[in-house]
């Protein structure tokens, strides 16, 4: 695709810059929706933070460019889908007393341990 650029005055150039931006946040909002669809809500994900660390947690929201991820401490992150992914490893059944607590489900859709007592 060859575009003569050269005999455009500055106000069709600035006018063709609008257009070539509108198109490329409209393609990017259009990858991450695609992306999002790899997900679900209430999924367990994990990312690498911006310091290089493992952040696991659970997939709450989907957003217009990003998704929403609650840690089990309770620390939001809005995160690109293009950086998520899916949690594979597995959590450890507790044992002993332990075992006679029940699960109930927090309004941030984590599953928290409610003690007996």
């Amino acid at each position: 695709m060859d575009i003569d650029i050269e005999s455009l005055s500055e106000s069709e150039l600035i006018a063709l810059n609008h257009r070539i931006v509108e198109r490329l946040k409209t393609m990017g909002q259009q990858q991450a929706q695609q992306k999002m669809q790899d997900f679900k809500i209430g999924q367990p994900v994990w990312f690498e933070s911006p310091e290089g660390d493992r952040i696991s947690g659970v997939l709450t929201r989907y957003n217009q460019k990003t998704v929403t991820i609650i840690t089990e401490n309770g620390r939001r992150w809005n995160v690109s889908p293009g950086f998520v992914k899916p949690e594979t490893k597995t959590r450890p059944q507790r044992k002993g007393s332990r075992s006679q607590q029940r699960r109930s489900k927090s309004s941030e859709g984590f599953n928290i341990l409610d003690l007996p007592g």
